[in-house]
């Protein structure tokens, strides 16, 4: 019998925890926007999550090679390039719509599997990517007769891409490297980079202190690093693929609090978000129905 550390289905279990947490954040990185502008306060973020993991892993970061380095810092750039898009984009949007929008990397996965190693999508694949590029429309235009995409929109599907590419890699190095030291990497270079990004996107100075921006850092640094560690430790098991399925629920997760914090998106993006969110799960069919298939 397999051990717990070992179990897809608690890799699985795990995942979908973390995905409740993710969905929190969206709207408190909106509100920590309110003390730090958006760059500064991804770098603050990711520099508590490194800490973090590496006070917990000091001993494993003896052993660091150099292809865990080149793990950590590939997957460090997409992180640091997918929050940070996404984090300059809730200054124009709701924390609802943004992961919505984000969730859109779901369907991306499998199609950017077929373009880097050739891995042919299924037909539920193509489907669900309709589905969700349809509810893409409704969320962010007027429906087909008008798509009107703002800075804060494009920003925000650029962040979509980005994580897709992320869970790929993930998926990739998952089994052949360590995961302690990778996460560790990864967590330093997302929050490096993201400092070093201030100038480019207009942040030339750094925000005055404020208690509210340090405990949001603190708290939103601690989730990033049980998500990182996470995704990390359980994509080992779980195909980069069913890995995004799960992820699927975030937006939903981050729609909830968005509404009970009193966000109301219009009708017909209400719409489009439903539209994203079936589109995400009709990709799922493939697995049950190629199960069944082998079974048969």
């Amino acid at each position: 019998m397999a051990s717990l550390s070992q179990s897809p289905k608690a890799a699985q279990f795990a995942l979908i925890f973390i995905t409740m947490i993710w969905g929190g954040t969206f709207l408190a990185v909106q509100y920590a926007l309110n003390f730090s502008t958006p760059m500064f306060f991804v770098g603050c973020r990711f520099a508590v999550a490194a800490l973090a993991i590496f006070l917990i892993s000091i001993k494993s970061m003896r052993g660091l090679t150099f292809k865990e380095i080149l793990a950590g810092a590939a997957i460090g750039l997409m992180i640091a390039i997918g929050y940070g898009t996404q984090t300059i984009g809730l200054q124009t949007i709701l924390s609802s719509e943004s992961a919505f929008l984000t969730a859109l990397y779901v369907p991306l996965v499998p199609i950017l599997m077929w373009a880097i190693f050739q891995k042919r999508p299924s037909l539920m694949t193509w489907v669900g990517t309709a589905l969700a590029f349809t509810g893409l429309v409704f969320l962010t235009g007027n429906g087909f007769s008008s798509i009107d995409l703002n800075y804060g929109q494009m920003l925000t599907l650029s962040c979509a891409f980005v994580i897709a590419l992320e869970i790929i890699l993930i998926g990739y190095f998952a089994g052949k490297v360590n995961l302690r030291r990778v996460t560790v990497v990864q967590l330093m270079v997302a929050s490096l980079l993201s400092f070093a990004s201030m100038p480019l996107v207009g942040e030339h100075s750094i925000p005055p202190f404020s208690w509210g921006l340090v405990i949001i850092a603190v708290a939103l640094g601690l989730a990033s690093a049980l998500i990182q560690f996470v995704m990390n430790w359980a994509q080992r098991m779980v195909d980069p693929a069913r890995a995004a399925i799960i992820y699927a629920g975030e937006p939903v997760w981050a729609g909830v609090i968005g509404r009970i914090a009193g966000e109301r998106l219009p009708l017909l993006a209400l719409f489009g978000g439903l539209l994203v969110v079936l589109g995400v799960l009709v990709s799922e069919l493939k697995f049950k129905f190629f199960e069944k298939e082998k079974e048969s």
